[in-house]
């Protein structure tokens, strides 16, 4: 008798990270419970009400932050931004367009170009 194949979990954690959502903003029952694959597949294929009003306003976690204003995690932290922020407060920051965002959008574009050379020595080479 073969076992039976039980369906792989993750902690909320863990799930919300995939789902690109800062999980103290999720509601109770997700940061309570634990997720299974096919919930997450789920989630991601058919996403709840909470789910795109997260996406859409925030609060946004660190990482999808740093893509919206075009900058690393790190140049977040060189910034003084440690908290979660709304789109509305990422507009703003965008608008306002302080001097340590404009060094971190400059410096984010040289290691993209950089990156860009080595790849396309690489290709010359192999």
């Amino acid at each position: 008798m073969t076992p039976r194949k039980t369906s792989q979990t993750m902690k909320p954690a863990t799930a919300a990270k995939k789902l690109g959502v800062y999980l103290p903003a999720t509601p109770a029952e997700f940061q309570e419970g634990v997720v299974s694959r096919d919930e997450l597949n789920a989630l991601q294929t058919d996403p709840p009400e909470w789910l795109r009003e997260l996406r859409r306003n925030g609060p946004h976690p660190r990482p999808i932050l740093a893509l919206k204003l075009g900058i690393s995690i790190g140049g977040l932290a060189r910034g003084g931004i440690t908290e979660a922020l709304t789109t509305a407060e990422v507009e703003a920051l965008k608008t306002e367009n302080p001097e340590w965002l404009q060094q971190e959008r400059a410096t984010q574009a040289e290691v993209r170009r950089e990156a860009a050379r080595l790849k396309e020595e690489a290709d010359k080479r192999g």
